[in-house]
């Protein structure tokens, strides 16, 4: 596999294993994995306490370089989606058809980006209602894959999100 480019969003409480795992298992596959955070902060606490360092701020990054997004849960796409620039970068990464995948609350930053509707998608059984009063067709499963869309309920489902992610970017 060549060297993807794939952003991970970060902001505060992310949930430690659905940034470090996918974040990991990318540089195992030989992509390039760079955590976006916001202009001015330059690291981020989990939920279980885990700190990570951005690479990169959103306000400086450009959609076009990049071959796709990962979206972690816990309480961080609860502040992500409220950033105007993460809901333009998501949308665009969508709209050009590369890898949109979030877990967990995740996809509210997709609900946030208006990339949902008519979607098959499934997350953490907290949203499911926002899912579908968004317009995306709910399905409780470890992984689902709609077009370049990839989604996953919790930490447990992290082997299948991850071998969705891999098979999409190979």
């Amino acid at each position: 596999m060549h060297e993807k480019r794939i952003g991970i969003l970060v902001e505060d409480d992310f949930e430690d294993l659905e940034l470090y795992y996918p974040y990991f298992r990318l540089i195992e596959a030989g992509c390039k994995a760079e955590i976006i955070g916001s202009r001015g902060r330059d690291y981020y606490k989990g939920k279980k306490g885990l700190s990570i360092r951005k690479d990169v701020a959103i306000e400086d990054i450009m959609p076009k370089a990049y071959d796709g997004v990962i979206i972690p849960g816990g309480w961080a796409p609860d502040k992500l989606r409220r950033n105007e620039r993460v809901c333009s970068f998501v949308r665009e990464i969508y709209n050009q058809g590369k890898l949109v995948a979030s877990i967990c609350h995740g996809p509210w930053v997709m609900i946030s980006s208006n990339i949902v509707k008519g979607h098959t998608m499934t997350a953490t059984a907290a949203i499911k209602d926002d899912l579908i009063n968004a317009g995306a067709h709910w399905e409780d499963k470890a992984a689902v894959r709609d077009g370049n869309i990839i989604t996953s309920r919790n930490p447990h489902d992290l082997p299948a999100f991850m071998k969705e992610i891999l098979s999409f970017i190979d």
